[in-house]
């Protein structure tokens, strides 16, 4: 429990955070990994050169001291977040060292705006959301080893088959190197692969949705090689049938609710691999429960697991498919390969959408925004829209979710 006085000095500081937020976190990560470049080993490169991890880290401090008479109201962030470091190998001793480059990168930006006692206060609200995520994370730990097929850490996975999806992406089918049982996952859950790449002196870790059946033998993470992604790159290039990859234990709060209601599922690009094994659940449940999978992407060409989508939808009454390209070719307009041309919006999507259900969203930033709000717009109560965003856990906050002023 917090002190009055730590409360109403953390209060004090929400005004400070909300305009230095941003300038916090970043001088934070840069003192941070000059003090500690074994830390690079964990996190994401790319995430720090385009600012994701900061922004993400300043939403996350920001909705902490807005909420701090009410904590509670913070878990679910608390608890994906939770998960991604229990994907990526976050340990207790990482926790101090975080607290001390944070408190030292607020003293060092807002320098006497920022006073003694507001310093201390913040000390000490830091050990509480710490220990928080200390114990969350443990617990997490201790379910991904204690399951069947489980483990803590990272476990070495054979790429058994490696198929060309598409212009850009690529599946890689895994299997255990040790030949023992695979632990299960929930549809919507990711995994974190740890590379090392010739000639770099930091392991990179990157999360992958699972894009396949959650009951296989075998786990399918289906990547899109990204413009300068080091990871993505090295896996199409180098990474071939026999190759090796260490793997972190399936983890990921982005998963099916148990529902009778419609199940509405709507990704853009490799934003469809959560969505995908989501799909394959809901086409092997005995429930007859209606379900509409939108895909948008730009074309045919750029168009991973059509066929595959397709047989599902065909084989099941209960499933319904519209595939949109905002960019066609002349032959997929020839052959009417898609359902909607142009970008999805609130007026197509009330022509296919039931008024009520569990609606899922995972894509790139601006369609995440822009399907959101379409929703919104349809009368979809926040509640029962259910999102994941490839990127640091808080780098995009719903609108109708996020604290007053916090910076989107």
């Amino acid at each position: 429990m917090l002190q009055k006085e730590t409360i109403r000095l953390i209060q004090e500081s929400v005004p400070l955070l909300r305009e230095y937020g941003h300038k916090i976190t970043a001088n934070f990560y840069k003192r941070m990994f000059n003090e500690h470049p074994e830390l690079l080993n964990i996190f994401n490169h790319a995430n720090q050169r385009k600012g994701h991890q900061q922004q993400a880290l300043a939403n996350a401090v920001y909705a902490a001291a807005a909420n701090i008479t009410q904590l509670e109201q913070i878990l679910p962030t608390v608890k994906h977040i939770a998960h991604k470091h229990r994907s990526i190998g976050v340990l207790p001793e990482h926790y101090p060292i975080v607290g001390q480059n944070l408190l030292l990168a607020m003293r060092d930006v807002l320098q006497d705006k920022l006073t003694e006692p507001m310093l201390n206060a913040w000390q000490e609200t830091y050990g509480v959301i710490a220990d928080l995520f200390i114990q969350m994370e443990e617990e997490l730990y201790q379910q991904a080893e204690q399951q069947p097929g489980g483990w803590r850490g990272f476990r070495d996975l054979v790429v058994t088959k490696k198929v060309r999806e598409s212009e850009h992406i690529t599946s890689f089918y895994l299997e255990p190197k040790d030949g023992q049982p695979l632990a299960t996952f929930l549809p919507g859950q990711y995994i974190s692969v740890k590379v090392e790449i010739p000639g770099d002196p930091y392991t990179h870790i990157r999360q992958y949705s699972l894009s396949d059946d959650p009951n296989a033998s075998h786990y399918r993470i289906t990547v899109k090689q990204e413009e300068n992604g080091k990871v993505s790159t090295y896996l199409h290039q180098e990474v071939e049938e026999g190759s090796v990859l260490s793997v972190s234990a399936p983890a990921g709060v982005f998963t099916l609710e148990q529902t009778d209601s419609p199940v509405i599922l709507i990704g853009a690009g490799v934003g469809l691999t959560p969505l995908l094994s989501m799909l394959k659940a809901l086409a092997q449940s005995p429930s007859s429960q209606r379900v509409i999978h939108i895909h948008a992407t730009h074309n045919s060409q750029t168009h991973a697991l059509r066929e595959e989508v397709l047989r599902i939808a065909n084989s099941h009454a209960h499933i319904e498919n519209y595939f949109c390209y905002s960019q066609p070719t002349d032959t997929d307009r020839l052959n009417r390969l898609y359902d909607k041309e142009g970008l999805i919006d609130a007026e197509w999507l009330k022509t296919v959408l039931p008024s009520t259900g569990h609606f899922y969203l995972c894509g790139p930033s601006a369609f995440m925004h822009d399907c959101y709000q379409a929703l919104l717009s349809l009368g979809i109560a926040p509640a029962a829209i259910h999102h994941e965003i490839f990127g640091p856990a808080g780098a995009w906050t719903p609108p109708a979710a996020a604290p007053m002023g916090a910076t989107q």
